[in-house]
């Protein structure tokens, strides 16, 4: 492609996403993200009605009477799109790839973040860590990592994703708000959702899977080649048989449920998009939600 066809299809999004922003999601996004951590500020003499557990009693022990820690609203966040790159994503039935929906509501979480002066950073996974952009702040550092999600071509095809959220832990120790955008097909889903468990601790990690109808439900459509795209691996399947389609169904949705299971253990939020379908509306019930519960607790 070229560089001329590269920066208008980054125009396109920016300027889709933006539109978006506008429309209200920079307030979701304020609520929902920001905030929810704490840092040290001070300490200072006990008042009463100071929480007895905001005391500090090391320095309760040297200065003879009681001292409360202070803590304060984090005044900015960190945002790290960890999008899957792997040759699964570039699949899609509905006119376009699961890797382009994954690219736009990458772009919108991006410019929602640039919009509230957050810091954005990149990873881009396979089965090994491809491309690290460490998070700035800026609408050119937004423009630089949308193009990076569009256009970078990895080297691998399969998936590890528990691999690139170990690596974002080891090297990112400041508290982020990690989104992780993938079809998350790959093979031990639970030894990633104990990754995602650990990393939540410090983070708030999110995870986002991207789905095409297609990969939930196979119609009827006699003998059909599939191969496996990321190992290149061709069986042929007769998706005219009423029990293999309602075994596939059936073996689609344990997987999910399992999975989903997985992630409500290790505490970590999620939603389902569809290639084909609207991705604001269940964007913006998941931020209503979320809020909810925010507030709830």
């Amino acid at each position: 492609m070229q560089p001329s066809e590269i920066l208008k299809k980054v125009r396109r999004l920016e300027i889709t996403s933006k539109k978006i922003v506008d429309r209200g999601i920079a307030g979701s996004y304020h609520s929902v993200f920001r905030g929810r951590g704490m840092e040290f500020s001070e300490v200072r003499e006990y008042q009463p009605g100071d929480d007895v557990r905001s005391i500090d009693w090391n320095v309760t022990a040297r200065m003879g009477s009681p001292f409360v820690k202070i803590f304060v609203e984090e005044r900015e966040l960190t945002v790290m799109l960890l999008v899957d790159a792997s040759a699964s994503l570039r699949f899609g039935s509905h006119g376009e790839y699961k890797s382009t929906l994954a690219a736009e509501v990458a772009a919108l979480v991006a410019f929602a973040a640039q919009r509230n002066n957050d810091r954005v950073g990149l990873l881009l996974a396979t089965d090994r860590v491809e491309r690290y952009i460490p998070p700035r702040r800026g609408e050119a550092h937004a423009l630089q990592v949308l193009r990076e999600i569009l256009y970078f071509e990895p080297e691998g095809r399969s998936t590890n994703l528990a691999q690139a959220l170990a690596h974002f832990h080891n090297i990112h120790r400041r508290r982020a708000v990690v989104f992780v955008l993938s079809d998350f097909l790959e093979g031990n889903l639970e030894a990633l959702a104990r990754t995602a468990r650990l990393v939540n601790q410090r983070h708030d990690v999110i995870a986002v899977r991207i789905r095409d109808a297609l990969e939930e439900r196979v119609p009827k459509a006699g003998l059909v080649e599939f191969e496996d795209p990321e190992t290149g691996k061709i069986v042929l399947v007769d998706t005219g048989s009423r029990a293999w389609r309602r075994a596939f169904t059936a073996e689609v949705r344990a997987r999910e449920e399992a999975f989903a299971g997985f992630l409500r253990e290790a505490q970590v939020d999620h939603l389902v998009l569809r290639t084909g379908e609207p991705y604001w509306p269940p964007l913006a019930r998941f931020m209503k939600e979320r809020t909810r519960r925010r507030r709830a607790a």
